[in-house]
Parts: structure tokens; sequence; C-alpha cells
């Protein structure tokens, strides 16, 4: 199994500092993108046989997709500023482009796609927000592409978590193809952290622990889930931001949670 720690790069020629791909992986769905382009810059892309969700983490853009064009969308400057992200739908065999109005940094979710849905802008007013979990549990949800809004495969969320606080948890698991109890998703995680120096802590393991991972990401990582639970915690101090694409056989988020800590729920 490789590395589950991706870490950001130098921008290569078109922007993009992160990249992770089914075959970098080692599994069959999402692959997922981070750009961080110029003001003026320009991506210009095909999604071939993928559907993509293009989240504009930060900065404004004017974006073209499926004979669309969306002008100066965009509204935070930070992820931590917690209001709602646009985000523009491409289904496959769909050429999109996006240039930057200002620095931007622009998330590229990737999943298969079968065409069935047209492009489309996800405004902030689309995207539900919840607070989910109480007291060290509780955390900010966007909702941004649920499995109640249409897509062919992706589902895509962001989080918040304050410093001191848990999420994704009780630690939770989607990794068998067994519905109605629980699905088969692939996931990833992008975090960014602030202040910038801090880190998120993230435990990826299973029931047998032959997968069984504790790991310290820093600001701009991402880090692979192929199977097991993944809690995450935020230290005292640091507020933790990721970006959650999931994807699978199904499009349907069906956890379990660890037996071990489900009484948290009680």
């Amino acid at each position: 199994m490789p590395n589950l720690i991706v870490p950001t790069t130098a921008p290569d020629g078109d922007g993009c500092v992160l990249s992770i791909t089914p075959e970098s992986a080692g599994w069959e769905y999402i692959g997922f993108e981070v750009y961080r382009l110029g003001e003026g810059q320009t991506l210009s892309r095909g999604t071939g046989d993928k559907e993509a969700a293009l989240v504009l983490l930060s900065g404004r853009a004017y974006v073209k997709a499926g004979g669309e064009r969306w002008d100066n969308i965009g509204q935070r400057m930070s992820v931590f500023e917690k209001t709602p992200p646009y985000t523009v739908y491409v289904p496959s065999q769909e050429q999109y482009e996006v240039t930057a109005l200002t620095e931007l940094e622009l998330a590229v979710c990737l999943a298969p796609g079968q065409g069935n849905h047209k492009a489309r802008l996800i405004a902030p007013e689309d995207v539900g927000v919840e607070n989910r979990g109480s007291g060290s549990m509780s955390r900010l949800v966007h909702n941004i592409l649920p499995e109640q809004k249409p897509a062919d495969s992706l589902l895509v969320v962001e989080v918040f978590t304050a410093g001191g606080n848990w999420s994704s948890y009780p630690p939770h698991k989607h990794d068998r193809d067994k519905l109605p109890e629980e699905s088969r998703l692939e996931e990833t995680y992008y975090f960014r952290v602030q202040p910038e120096q801090g880190f998120a802590v993230q435990r990826v393991y299973n029931d047998d622990r032959s997968l069984d991972e504790t790991m310290a990401v820093k600001d701009g990582q991402a880090v692979m889930v192929p199977e097991g639970y993944h809690p995450v915690s935020a230290p005292p101090g640091y507020d933790v931001y990721y970006l959650n694409v999931m994807a699978g056989p199904k499009r349907i988020w069906k956890f379990r949670n660890d037996p071990d800590h489900d009484w948290l729920m009680k």
C-alpha cells in the first residue's frame, strides 16, 4: 500500500501542486488535484470518462464548461472564512476552462462519469450547512455535493474542526458493498490548518489492524483512505479544514461506527 499522506509540491506549469490518481492511490474511483493559479492564469482540461467538481477553495475566477460561463464567482479569500464555496460541476466528455481573477486555490474532484447530468454552478446558497456533533465532537459541515444532488459518482463535503475538537468521530468506516448497512467508498481528505505551522492528527485503521496508521498531517497535505476507520483531531490552538471526496460502486454514504466507540453516539 502506498504512503497514505500525499504532500504538496511546487506548482508545475499548469499550477498543479497536488495530484492523486486511481493509479497512484492503488484504487478504482477517485482522482483529486489542487491547483494554485496566479491572477490571469488559465487552466483548461477535458474530463474524459470522469465527472468533475471544481471547488473554488479561495479566490475568484470565471469558469466555462458545457457551453455555459460563470463570471466572477468565488467570494472567500481563505477557507477559514467558513462561508460555503462556489463549485462548478462538469460531466464526463466535456471541456472546462478556469481563469483566475485573483490568486486562486482550486480543487478538482474526479470520479467515473456517465454523462447523465449537465454542467452547472453550485452556488453558496445551494450548499447545505450543518453543525454536526456536540461538545468536543462538534464541527461545521458544508455539504457541497451530497447524494441528494445530481451526479454520477462524486460525493463532496468540507468540514471545519475547531482546535481541541475531533471530527469524523466517533470513528466510522464505509469499505464494504453491503447495503443497506454500509456502502463501499474510497475517500480523500485535503487539509488546511490555521495557523499554518500547525498540524492535524488522523488515524486510519481497519478491524483486523492490518492497516493501522496514525499521522501528523500538515497544512496543504492530503490523506488517502482506501478502507477502515478514519477519525481526525485538531490540536488545541489550531483550526483544521478538510475537503472530502468520496466515490465507489454506488453513490450512497452509509457508514458503520467502530463498535468499540459506538457508545459515544448514545
